[in-house]
This record gives structure tokens, C-alpha cells and sequence, in this order.
């Protein structure tokens, strides 16, 4: 009668895992916060803050910084990693554009990060609407340096990265992700290697904007493939390299294999630094527009100090 074992086992529920002390932030509660909260909602704007529940939104949104992020708040595709909702996008905001300027110039902001979900649905994958971001800021207020870190217009690349340098951001980001083998499971949607070639365009376009890219940590990849990726970026000429812990949003998405060290982040910004990277930034915490604003100063000044230090040496030669 008490005999349950033609019951099935019902699934367990996985455990959230217990985040070390050296990636705990308090939970958001600052008047800072609360007023660019806001404003967001006041100007109908998606942040990627928000929406991929970074842990550092906090400390970001105190200060007034945030990443907006255009193209609506659902995504096209299902990245094992990404907290964005995955599923058919609607219509395209005519209005974004100037919504985002708003924001910009009643911030006061002096550098802004924009974004966006991958919209494979739309034509042009979406280039357009940052095209129209971007130049919407720069008639707003001109000395708002603008950072976008797009998508990578799978099918749609050429176009697409032309389109956006001719709008002239002062920085293009996109993201690798991680390493090449992890690729199937983790960013299944997108190549590696195509990613790669995404930033070479831009350079190829135009080389004085200067390129950006990250990876995360945590999700199994192997100490040489990481100097790997490395490798591969300096290649392509990326000049700003972030590095990151990946931090599992919800027990569906893929699991922390392992949480790093802050002396490891500190080595492996090290090893970045001596491949030539005129910026890196690499800890815990570090995601991919925080501190954008002094990153980008301190790149902007990296390479005007190499840029006369090869004048010098070419006067004396």
C-alpha cells in the first residue's frame, strides 16, 4: 500500500550556487537609482542593466550611467547565458532615437553606451535604427562620446558594420563571448569566427574607432584558450579587451563551472596587457560598459601617448 516506487521521482530543483564574498553587491536602493529608474520609464527606454540583471547596477545607476538598449526588450535568438527574453520582437520605436538623446542630454552625460537585442527578423538587422541613435546624440549634445556595442548581423555583416562607421561611434564593441569550443552550447546563434571578421571590418573602414571586446569567465574554458582568444583579437586589432565572471541569471541558463579568482583576473589582465591591448579592464565584476566612460579616457589617452611616442622615435630615426 505505502509502496511508491512505480511513482515517478519528480525533478529536482536545482540550487542556485553560493556566490563567493568577492562578487556580492547590495541590492540597489540609493535616490541616484531611483531617479534614473525613472527617467527610463518617463522616456519608454530598455536597459540592458535591467534586463540582464547585471550586478552592477547599483553602483552604475547612482551615478546616472546606463546602457540603453534599442530594438525593443526580446530577442531573436536564445543564448544559454543571456537573462533577455527570447522570442518575435515587435515594431521598431520611430521614436527611440530621440528618447535616447533625451536621455543623454538630461544625464549630461559625457560618454553613453548603446546596445541593442539581435533582430535577425529586420532587414538590416537592426543597423539602421543605431545609425539614426547615434546621429540623434551627436545633434543633441556633440560632446557625448557614443560607444554602441551591436549584435553581429549574422547574414548581414558588410552592410550593416559600413552603414554604422559612417555614422562615426567613437567606439564598436562586440562581444566574443567566450572561447571557440564552448560556441555549440553557449552562443549556438552565432560564429566565432564571424565575429572576428565583424570587427576587422570596422577597423578595415575606418581605423581610428576603436574596437571593443569581452569574454566571460567561469563557463569551462581552459587557461590556453583564453590567451587563444586573446591572440585572435590582437589580430584582428581589437584595442579594448574586457573580461568578466559569468554569472548564471537563472537556473535554466548554463552553470558556473567555476567561479575565478580575483588574482586570477589580475594575471590574466597582465598577460593582455603585454600582447599590446591599449585598454583592459578584468575583474569579477567587469562587464561590459562598466566604467565605460574613464575606460574610454584612459584608452583615448593610451593612444595618443603611443602615437607620439612612434612620432619621436621616427624624428630621431
Amino acid at each position: 500500500m505505502n509502496d511508491l516506487s512505480s511513482v515517478p521521482t519528480p525533478e529536482e530543483t536545482p540550487q542556485r550556487q553560493r556566490k563567493p564574498d568577492w562578487i556580492r553587491v547590495k541590492a540597489p536602493t540609493s535616490k541616484g537609482y531611483g531617479e534614473t529608474r525613472q527617467l527610463m520609464r518617463d522616456l519608454k527606454l530598455t536597459t540592458v542593466c535591467e534586463e540582464a540583471a547585471c550586478p552592477n547596477i547599483g553602483e552604475c545607476w547612482t551615478k546616472k550611467h546606463a546602457t540603453v538598449m534599442i530594438l525593443g526588450d526580446t530577442c531573436t535568438r536564445a543564448c544559454a547565458f543571456c537573462n533577455v527574453k527570447t522570442g518575435m520582437p515587435g515594431r521598431v520605436d520611430p521614436a527611440e532615437p530621440a528618447n535616447v538623446a533625451e536621455l543623454a542630454l538630461k544625464t549630461g552625460l559625457e560618454h553613453i553606451v548603446i546596445t541593442s537585442v539581435d533582430r535577425d527578423d529586420l532587414p538590416d538587422g537592426g543597423a539602421s535604427q543605431f545609425v539614426k541613435v547615434i546621429e540623434a546624440i551627436r545633434a543633441a549634445t556633440p560632446s557625448t562620446t557614443i560607444e554602441i556595442l551591436t549584435p553581429d548581423f549574422r547574414n548581414k555583416m558588410q552592410r550593416a558594420v559600413e552603414a554604422i562607421v559612417m555614422a562615426r561611434p567613437d567606439v564598436y564593441n562586440h562581444n566574443l563571448e567566450t572561447v571557440p569550443r564552448l560556441y555549440p552550447t553557449i552562443r549556438p546563434g552565432a560564429r566565432y569566427y564571424a565575429s572576428l571578421r565583424l570587427l576587422e571590418e570596422v577597423k578595415r573602414h575606418d581605423p581610428s574607432i576603436f574596437t571593443k571586446s569581452g569574454v566571460m569567465l567561469g563557463l569551462g574554458e581552459e587557461r590556453l584558450e583564453i590567451h587563444q582568444v586573446m591572440d585572435d583579437m590582437r589580430c584582428a586589432d581589437i584595442d579594448f579587451l574586457t573580461m568578466g565572471q559569468y554569472l548564471r541569471p537563472t537556473p535554466k541558463h548554463a552553470e558556473v563551472k567555476e567561479f575565478v579568482t580575483p588574482q586570477a583576473f589580475k594575471a590574466y589582465g597582465a598577460i593582455a596587457r603585454a600582447k599590446g591591448f591599449l585598454q583592459v579592464a578584468a575583474s569579477p565584476l567587469t562587464r561590459s560598459s562598466y566604467h565605460a566612460g574613464a575606460d574610454f579616457a584612459e584608452m583615448r589617452a593610451a593612444r595618443e601617448a603611443k602615437l607620439a611616442k612612434a612620432a619621436q622615435v621616427g624624428v630621431k630615426a
